[in-house]
This record gives C-alpha cells, sequence and structure tokens, in this order.
C-alpha cells in the first residue's frame, strides 16, 4: 500500500480531532456527565484498552444495546479505532429482530446497558450460542465494562492502519417488506459519508446540537461532524415533545435533527406555542416521506430553518438535500420534494430496462459513487437485483422537474394495483394530509377478490378535531379520481413505526390482510 498517498478515513478524522482543543466542552447528557474533547479523548483510550485485554481487535464484530448514555459514544468510538466492527441494535427492537442481527451477523461480544437491557441480554444469550456479554454498569451476567476501563490509564490515540474495503459497520435495512438485509459499511462509503455530510449540510456556527434519537443507532452519526465542527452535542434520553421544546429554549439550541413523525408530535402538541424556539437555525429532517402540508406549517410555526436528507441504508445520508432556502411554501411540488442530487454523486432516474426517464416521467432513483455499499452480506442474488445495470436501485420512484428536484411519489414496493390501475399512495397520503383535521395518514392496498387490492386509508386525527369519512374520499375523488379514491377510511389511534421512525406498513398491510381474510 502506497503509505504517502493513503487517503484518510473516518477513524483517521477521529483521532486527529480528538488530539486537538482537549479543553473544548464535547458532549452533555443532560441529567448526567458533561465531557469535554479531552475527557472523551482519555476515556476512548481506556475503553480501548479494556476491550484489548478482553481479546477484541480488527475484524471483531460488537453488538452495542442501550439507552442513551455517554458510554455507548466512547465504545463507539473505540471500536473504530479498533478497528473492530460495529454492529449497532436499535433500543426500539423487538426481541426477534435483537436475534436476528445478533445470529445473522455473528456477533462475538454484546455490549448492553445493565440497568435497561439485563432481561433481553440474558434472553439472546441463551438463544444465540456462544454470545459473550459485556454490561455498561455492574450485571450478574456480565463483566462492567465501564469499570473494567477506569482500570486502564489513558494513552496516546493512534488510528489503525485501515483500507477502504475494510468493513467498520454490518447495519441491518429497515425491514420494511421483510427480514432486515445486512448490508456492510466499509471505510470508503463511511469516508464518503462524513464528507458528504461536512460538505453539502447546513450547520450552524458555533454549532449547538441536540441528539434526540438512540445513539446506539442512527444517533451517533451527528458526533463526527459536532466534533469537526468544534460544537457541542447535548443529549437526551428520548424523544418527548415537552422535553425536546424545553431543552432547545433552555439551552439556545441551533441545531436538531428529527424524523417526520417526531415533527408531527412537536406541532401537534398542545404546549408547543408556550416555548421560545427562535435559537433554531437549522432543524435536519428525512429517513421518511414528509407531508408537504404539514412540512409548511413547520416552516410557518419555526421558521425557514429546515434541510431535507434523502438516502437509505444503502447510501446513507445524503444522495439528495432540499437546502433551507428551496423551501418553497407557495410551491407544493417543491415542499413534496427530497431536493436535488449531491455532486459528489452520480443520479439518475431509470426505468425498468435501467434507461433514463424524461423530466416529469416516474422513474426509479438510481445511484453510483463512493457512497454505495458493497453489497448486501452473503447474498449475491439480492446484490446482482440491486445493482442491476451498473448502479444500486434505491426502490424509490421519483419524478424529476425542469429544474432539477426530485419528487418521490412512493416506494416500488408500496405502489397499490387496483382495478389494473396503478396507484402511487404518496400521492394520496399528502392529498389527505391538507386537511386541517388530520395529523398522519398511511394508505395501504387490502387484498380485494374484485378490485385485487382495495385502497385503505388509515387516518390520525388532530387532537380535538373531527373529519367524516365521505369528505376525506371525495378529497382524493376530486383530485386524482374516484379510481384512486380510498374504499375505506379507518380512523385509528396511532400509526405503527420501525424502530427509526418510519410508518411501518408492513405491519398495517398484514393487519388488514388477516381482517380481510377473516370476512370473507
Amino acid at each position: 500500500m502506497d503509505i504517502l498517498h493513503r487517503p484518510l478515513y473516518a477513524p483517521d478524522l477521529l483521532v486527529n480531532a480528538l488530539n486537538q482543543d482537549p479543553a473544548r466542552p464535547l458532549l452533555n447528557i443532560l441529567g448526567g456527565a458533561s465531557l469535554t474533547v479531552g475527557d472523551v479523548r482519555d476515556a476512548t483510550s481506556q475503553f480501548c484498552q479494556a476491550l484489548q485485554s478482553l481479546g477484541l481487535a480488527k475484524g471483531s464484530r460488537i453488538g452495542l444495546l442501550s439507552s442513551n448514555r455517554p458510554e455507548v459514544l466512547l465504545v463507539a468510538n473505540a471500536i473504530q479505532i479498533l478497528a473492530a466492527i460495529y454492529v449497532p441494535m436499535h433500543p426500539l427492537g423487538g426481541f426477534n429482530d435483537h436475534l436476528h442481527v445478533v445470529t445473522d451477523a455473528k456477533v462475538d461480544v454484546l455490549i448492553f446497558d445493565a440497568e435497561r437491557y439485563s432481561e433481553r441480554a440474558a434472553a439472546l444469550a441463551e438463544q444465540a450460542l456462544g454470545l459473550r456479554l459485556l454490561a455498561f454498569g455492574a450485571s450478574p451476567l456480565a463483566t462492567d465494562l465501564v469499570q473494567l476501563a477506569q482500570n486502564f490509564a489513558p494513552a496516546l490515540l493512534i488510528a489503525p492502519n485501515v483500507e477502504g474495503d475494510d468493513v467498520l459497520r454490518l447495519g441491518y435495512s429497515g425491514g420494511t417488506t421483510g427480514k432486515p438485509k445486512a448490508l456492510a459499511s466499509v471505510q470508503r462509503t463511511g469516508m464518503a459519508t462524513i464528507s458528504i455530510m461536512m460538505a453539502e449540510w447546513e450547520w450552524p456556527s458555533p454549532l449547538r446540537f441536540l441528539s434526540c434519537t438512540p445513539l446506539s443507532h442512527a444517533g451517533a452519526a451527528i458526533f463526527l461532524p459536532t466534533l469537526l465542527k468544534g460544537g457541542t452535542m447535548l443529549v437526551l434520553p428520548a424523544f418527548d415533545p415537552v422535553q425536546v421544546l424545553q431543552t432547545i429554549q433552555d439551552y439556545r439550541i441551533n441545531c436538531v435533527m428529527l424524523v417526520p413523525t417526531m415533527i408531527y408530535a412537536l406541532l401537534d402538541h398542545p404546549r408547543f406555542d408556550e416555548f421560545d424556539l427562535s435559537s433554531l437555525e437549522t432543524v435536519f429532517y428525512g429517513a421518511s416521506a414528509i407531508s408537504p402540508a404539514r412540512l409548511k406549517e413547520a416552516v410557518e410555526r419555526i421558521g425557514p430553518v429546515f434541510m431535507q436528507f434523502y438516502g437509505q441504508a444503502e447510501a446513507p445520508m445524503a444522495v439528495t438535500v432540499l437546502r433551507k432556502h428551496e423551501h418553497d411554501l407557495n410551491n407544493p411540488q417543491r415542499l413534496a420534494s427530497c431536493g436535488r442530487p449531491v455532486p459528489w454523486l452520480h443520479v439518475a432516474l431509470l426505468d425498468a430496462n435501467n434507461q433514463p426517464v424524461a423530466d416529469g416521467e416516474p422513474g426509479e432513483i438510481c445511484v453510483r459513487g463512493p457512497l454505495v455499499m458493497n453489497g448486501y452480506r452473503d447474498n449475491p442474488q439480492l446484490t446482482a437485483e440491486a445493482f442491476a445495470g451498473g448502479w444500486l436501485h434505491s426502490g424509490d420512484v421519483a419524478i424529476r422537474d425542469p429544474d432539477g428536484f426530485l419528487r418521490i411519489i412512493d416506494r416500488t414496493k408500496d405502489m397499490i394495483v387496483t382495478g389494473g390501475f396503478n396507484v402511487y399512495p404518496r400521492e394520496l397520503e399528502d392529498i389527505l394530509a391538507e386537511h386541517p383535521a388530520v395529523s398522519q395518514v398511511a394508505v395501504i392496498g387490502v387484498p380485494h377478490e374484485k378490485w385485487g387490492e382495495a385502497i385503505t386509508a388509515l387516518v390520525v386525527l388532530r387532537n380535538g378535531h373531527t373529519v367524516d369519512a365521505r369528505e376525506l374520499i371525495d378529497r382524493i375523488a376530486a383530485r386524482k379520481g374516484s379510481y384512486q379514491a380510498p374504499k375505506t377510511v379507518e380512523f385509528i389511534d396511532s400509526i405503527p413505526q420501525t424502530p427509526v421512525g418510519k410508518p411501518d406498513k408492513k405491519v398495517l398491510r398484514e393487519r388488514y390482510r388477516v381482517r380481510a381474510t377473516e370476512s370473507t
């Protein structure tokens, strides 16, 4: 390997940044520890040594299941510096999902929060034979990793000698259409992700970032940008609307990352108007589609601070961006857009024959470039399908306008075929969400002997509001034609979500498929 011209990777950036400016405040777990850059550097070194003393090294697969606490980030740092493989586990995931990850990824060691996840860890160890356990805190099941780390004196951090195709993270797709699929993030994709985030995301300065998502999952993605930007990261234990609003006000937070369901929860909370959110300069949002009507409401009530990122586990964080100034409140089509491709990638809309489509015509978003995964682990057939024609096929169908903005009209797998017509639920959801009584909506196809699939709209109402189902059906019929009007509108208390905050249509389709079967 050419040492002289070897590119830097994320662990190099991490070590270089942690070895500078030790007195600067970096991490604040609200209600708990406050750490400087030097504190994080030293504790990262101690956890590195503790893991090494247990025989963990380059290539070891280390799972992490924890509530939000500083040790999550410190151990994630240590895993990077050891060049081990990080296997994140969402704290809201179910037992079967966790067991699938542990067994499928062949996790060597599971580190768990002793206070919150001892029962889950014990159950996983019982099913996954040979799984070693380490704990954050005292536990009869495992060595206390926090106590063990304190036995070591901090040492100089040295970045590992890694190459672009070395695996750094073994993640799993959201699993909205089946079992979560294993995909390996390599050093090349990790560096592309951080480079695009640093260059294309609109970061305030000085950065005061509030994290209210799980650190053992997506929440940790903001740590390195915060460190590199010279910012401070404040962490909440979990997402709670009032606590988020109060923290923004009290700590003059100027940056936060939210999924659309979190934005809805803030807007719909009866105490929303009690809080001063004027310090906010940027709200990053993504992970799932947002209702244009609700996005317009958010901009009007909070300010022109919203920036959207679009990507997926197979090409993470930023394939396209919709910048703050591009949110045109007088243009619903623009608010329905996921933005324009970042210049670091090749992005195209392709038809079923992998040919480009014209502006205004639907095509699948396809991607090439250093951000794209190497493939699905141990699944060559699925990898070949995803990479057909030399592109990563996202599964998202979009339309490009003459200015280059992409508007996702739906997932290919969510499309409904009713009476021989193709119907894209996203378009119907956006229309229904414009009604002032509607908080959230999901549209699915339910098996039907006459129509093939019957369009069914599942609606969550805003507090204190009502609307007649016929009014919503007629709204769709007037805008999209009677063949796209829902056959049924049901009012429900909440829409189930995946652990990463996406509407879980897989659960909804199964629920209503069973109901339809039982009624025949």
